[in-house]
């Protein structure tokens, strides 16, 4: 039952700006009651652009609670909007009280000097930031918020503004929860009225049971499926040990139904919720051994929720792409043939994974480009009433099937967004070898979007070119059997899939001018790539960003990255052992740095300024504490150390 404070507030979560156009102005809300609201776009002059009321042509709603109704604001203009100039947005709502502007219902949404939320719509992408992996319970802050200072300092310069921002990956944690975000998770639930469901292929088989029990909290892993099929080869391996499909080192918190998830997202991206939680006094009961880590866990967690308010501003000002990597839905997602085998074959871990997509479609994938989803969004909508999902099981088969997940966008240069995880290359000899990221068929499709193209910026979750020695060590347990003790899924993993992607990049009409975003490593680096023997190759440079809100272990990186140095240097034979052989990496390394690092190791948020000459494109990532990072092009790096 709502509090009377919860009442008033309106907008659960966002506005978070979507894909934008000059043809095309898409948001995405949360509220707790059907919209009846006016949008409106004027230009800087205050000249009114567009303004017309929301209905079902322009604003598509789905209720997932009782409080609780999912909205995608989708606008397709005749009149196109101006571009390279700052445009401005508003949502006036109908209320009771009268009419009510979103600066009076969000009091902090506008930066300082503006009284509605600006955008632009540059004709060219100038520079952009992007970032993934956010885990809301790392101890590091939250590289997410540099964006609003960002942001603040260019909220009157359109040409100085960020084009848009990328999230490549791993937005929400769905598999690695903390206790307490758990308990603000079902808090939500209860506070927006979130629909129960029922399930099968488990003794706790509907919402009611798992909330009531003692296994809740800390101990999911013992409620998620088993892996039958690995059985034999545990007890061999390990002495029988139990082995659950869910892989993920934090599955004791593993979310498992929508409304879990969907309350996951209102909880990540706005601090409206969080104004009604409370994790001091509502604590579940736990087991005495777990109240130390809950408590630890809870410091975490109260840092995280200090900085949404600029998440939320930040998020309203930018258009914002994503696209899932494998802890939006689970760990090891579709790695091996073996495992989705297993995974899809069980009604309980298949609903799970339905359910993450599902809460992906709603709060990620259909605001990327909201046209491609219209078929899926009529598959799906009808099973959405205002007492739940009417048939829950296929509305997961929906998504299950659905083929349409990657996207393109037709700025200048194009943006490619990959969907490396539902289209996966798998191995026919054997089960438990890493499946390639992507399959033939739509790698295919991926050059017949390349070809003939100036420049183009593609965005990989995972790197194309990622660190060698890593690569390797993932080899050799990938030899022994075990690719999911160390998430052996890169480009190279996969002869077939390797192959392929490394021939479009030798194709004679593959874009001269080649820019790869990634994230998933948990550590940010820069490469220069080139092919060996063409003296007309194309320039790739791959930027990977990561984590917004992660880290990789420090100290077991740094040996890592120096060993690969000594390993893998440019002139080194082993490079001619590798699938990369035919192509010249140049690492760009950390600027004014006296170690010659190559990664970086902080939650960071990416940042690329670009120009004609792919050498002078600057690649930078700034940390929440106010670091810049800059990583130096190779040949700037040899030019400015040449004596006079």
């Amino acid at each position: 039952m709502l509090t009377e404070k919860m009442d008033r507030d309106l907008i659960v979560a966002g506005p978070i700006l979507r894909h934008v156009s000059s043809t095309q102005f898409t948001l995405w809300l949360v509220t707790q009651k059907q919209l009846n609201a006016r949008l409106i776009i004027n230009d800087n002059q205050q000249s009114t652009l567009y303004s017309n009321p929301l209905d079902a042509t322009n604003c598509s709603t789905t209720q997932v609670g009782t409080y609780c109704f999912v909205h995608l604001i989708h606008i397709n203009l005749n009149v196109p909007l101006p571009t390279n100039t700052l445009l401005h947005y508003d949502l006036i709502f109908k209320l009771p009280e009268g009419d009510k502007h979103l600066n009076q219902l969000l009091p902090d949404i506008n930066y300082t000097g503006q009284n509605k939320i600006s955008f632009s719509v540059p004709e060219q992408i100038n520079s952009l930031m992007h970032g993934s992996c956010r885990k809301p319970h790392h101890y590091q802050d939250d590289a997410l918020s540099v964006l609003d200072d960002k942001l603040q300092h260019t909220a009157q310069d359109h040409q100085a503004r960020p084009a848009m921002l990328i999230m490549s990956g791993d937005q929400v944690y769905v598999d690695d929860v903390a206790g307490p975000m758990l308990s603000a998770i079902h808090q939500t639930m209860q506070l927006l009225g979130l629909f129960e469901e029922q399930w099968q292929g488990t003794d706790i088989n509907n919402t009611t049971e798992l909330l009531n029990s003692l296994q809740c909290y800390y101990a999911r892993d013992q409620l998620l499926p088993d892996d039958k099929a690995s059985q034999k080869v545990l007890e061999l391996f390990l002495g029988g040990k139990r082995k659950p499909i869910f892989t993920a080192v934090g599955a004791h918190n593993h979310l498992i139904t929508f409304s879990e998830m969907i309350a996951m997202y209102c909880l990540v991206w706005s601090p409206t919720l969080w104004q009604h939680i409370n994790l001091k006094h509502i604590k579940p009961n736990l087991p005495p051994s777990h109240n130390q880590r809950y408590d630890k866990e809870q410091i975490q967690i109260e840092k995280f929720v200090n900085d949404l308010s600029k998440v939320r501003r930040a998020l309203a000002h930018v258009p914002t792409y994503m696209i899932f990597d494998d802890h939006d839905v689970t760990d090891d997602w579709n790695l091996t043939r073996g495992w989705e085998e297993a995974a899809y074959g069980n009604p309980y871990s298949k609903r799970i994974i339905g359910n993450a997509l599902l809460a992906y479609w709603l709060c990620q994938g259909w605001g990327n480009k909201p046209e491609n989803y219209t078929e899926l969004a009529e598959q799906i909508k009808p099973q959405f009433t205002e007492h739940g999902l009417n048939n829950h099981d296929q509305a997961v088969q929906n998504v299950l099937d659905w083929p349409h997940w990657h996207y393109y966008l037709n700025t200048q240069p194009k943006v490619i967004v990959l969907d490396t995880r539902t289209h996966r290359w798998r191995s026919e000899t054997n089960p438990n070898k890493p499946s390639g990221l992507m399959d033939w068929e739509t790698l295919s499709e991926l050059q017949s979007h390349l070809i003939n193209e100036p420049s183009v910026i593609m965005v990989s979750p995972a790197p194309v070119f990622g660190v060698k020695l890593i690569e390797a060590i993932q080899h050799i347990f990938t030899f022994f059997g075990k690719p999911l003790m160390v998430d052996a899924e890169n480009w190279m993993a996969h002869p077939g899939s390797a192959n392929v992607i490394l021939n479009i990049f030798k194709h004679l009409k593959t874009p001269p001018n080649f820019i790869i975003l990634s994230g998933d490593v948990h550590y940010s680096f820069a490469y220069d790539v080139t092919l060996r023997f063409r003296r007309n190759s194309p320039r790739i440079l791959q930027i990977t960003a990561s984590g917004l809100k992660n880290a990789f272990p420090e100290t077991l990186l740094r040996w890592l990255d120096k060993i690969n140095r000594t390993l893998y240097s440019h002139r080194s034979p082993l490079n001619w052992l590798t699938k990369r052989r035919y192509m010249s990496i140049k690492r760009r390394l950390i600027k004014n740095d006296t170690t010659n690092s190559v990664l970086f190791n902080h939650a960071a948020i990416g940042e690329i300024v670009l120009a004609d000459n792919i050498d002078d494109v600057q690649v930078k990532v700034h940390t929440p504490d106010g670091r810049e990072i800059e990583f130096e092009c190779p040949t700037t790096r040899t030019s400015n150390n040449k004596t006079p």
